[in-house]
């Protein structure tokens, strides 16, 4: 008799392929609704967001004006507790020396040396307690180094979210110096919710839901402005890291009755890559340079990779975003070009509605396909005349 499964070999073992959002397509099925009756409302650490965007903790996208902007308009900037706001009273100066280096070695340098200077703790307060008093969601990122300081202060300033984030976050750190962070033991002691990221694999995330994390962000390396996979060689494509997640998460919902949302971190520029992105799985979507292309971003036009970089090893570049528009405009129009960049909840809207999805959970069941010529096939005179 011959055995038709073919053998397992130590390199299918170790190799398996991952895709982006440029390689699978969203199918319609036999019912569609009615984009006015889709529901774009998710919950992250127990508040409800009226679109599921959340702003990453980047100097060049998130600051106290922004989080208070996008806060009134449903959604939720992160704002970094180590990067230029929390080591300057006033952060323009430098920003406007970073947008206006030559170079992106020259603005590398002009970094290096504002990130030298220390984070004060009164800053920290000030912040949060500028962005409650306009009655805002104060939602802080740290560094797990930090973590324990940084909470204890976000915690005494009236924060709504704190999110302890790094390169790749696993529950089980190896170290033979300093404190290990214990994520169980924050979140004990915390009345806050914890969410944690990132990680693009889904026993790292269920462990970490089993610590207690409020929230699960999805990604390494897919920012616009992250050099992690160019530097280090890491990461997983974002649909396929989403995809791992969110099952893990199910099935830690199935065996626990909680729902941990899964949050899509990078590599999204358009309504449609948001789309593929929640259909993955994910509750809500992290942008940055999409939201640094705001005229009323701190990035004066520019985005970079995240702050406290490593002294030997860049964390991120500097890059120019082409087209700045008002943040309303970003989010819901109108649509000016046809490159998917603008009006990003009507485009995720529409996309629900015609795929029969009204609520967010209705799209995790949205059928997906492998479709690598999605972009391209049948758009040749498109593509050589778009401007």
């Amino acid at each position: 008799m011959i055995d038709l499964v073919p053998e397992r070999t130590a390199t299918d073992a170790r190799l398996r392929r991952a895709y982006g959002f440029e390689e699978v397509a969203l199918v319609p099925g036999a019912v569609t609704a009615d984009p006015a009756e889709v529901d774009l409302a998710t919950d992250i650490g127990g508040l409800r967001l009226e679109i599921p965007f959340l702003a990453a903790a980047m100097d060049a996208v998130a600051d106290v004006d922004m989080a208070v902007r996008l806060s009134r308009h449903g959604a939720v900037a992160f704002i970094n507790l180590e990067g230029l706001y929390t080591r300057y009273e006033d952060a323009g100066p430098i920003i406007d020396r970073v947008a206006g280096a030559e170079s992106g070695q020259a603005a590398a340098h002009v970094l290096a040396e504002a990130y030298a200077a220390p984070v004060r703790d009164d800053l920290i307060d000030a912040l949060i307690r500028r962005i409650k008093a306009q009655g805002a969601v104060a939602a802080v990122a740290t560094t797990p180094a930090s973590a324990w300081h940084h909470a204890a202060l976000a915690a005494e300033a009236g924060a709504d979210l704190f999110l302890v984030q790094s390169q790749v976050s696993s529950a089980h750190h190896i170290s033979t110096s300093g404190r290990v962070l214990s994520l169980s033991d924050l979140v004990g002691a915390l009345k806050l919710p914890v969410l944690v990221g990132n990680t693009v694999s889904g026993e790292a995330a269920y462990q970490l839901m089993q610590q207690g994390a409020a929230g699960i962000f999805v990604g390494v390396g897919p920012g616009a402005a992250c050099t992690t996979r160019e530097v280090l060689g890491i990461g997983v494509p974002q649909v396929s890291a989403t995809l791992e997640v969110a099952a893990a998460r199910d099935r830690f919902e199935r065996e626990t009755g909680r729902h941990v949302p899964i949050v899509t971190d990078g590599g999204m520029k358009t309504g449609g890559d948001i789309a593929k992105a929640i259909a993955s799985g994910a509750d809500a979507v992290m942008l940055g340079s999409p939201f640094a292309g705001a005229v009323e971003a701190p990035g004066r036009g520019y985005n970079w990779g995240m702050a406290a970089p490593s002294p030997t090893l860049p964390r991120g570049t500097r890059i120019r975003i082409g087209e700045r528009l008002p943040l309303e405009q970003i989010l819901f129009g109108p649509a000016e070009t046809t490159h998917g960049t603008q009006n990003l909840a009507g485009a995720l809207r529409q996309s629900m509605a015609a795929l029969g999805a009204r609520t967010i959970r209705e799209m995790h069941a949205v059928e997906m396909v492998i479709a690598p010529s999605i972009a391209t096939e049948g758009k040749s005179w498109q593509l050589a005349g778009r401007e």
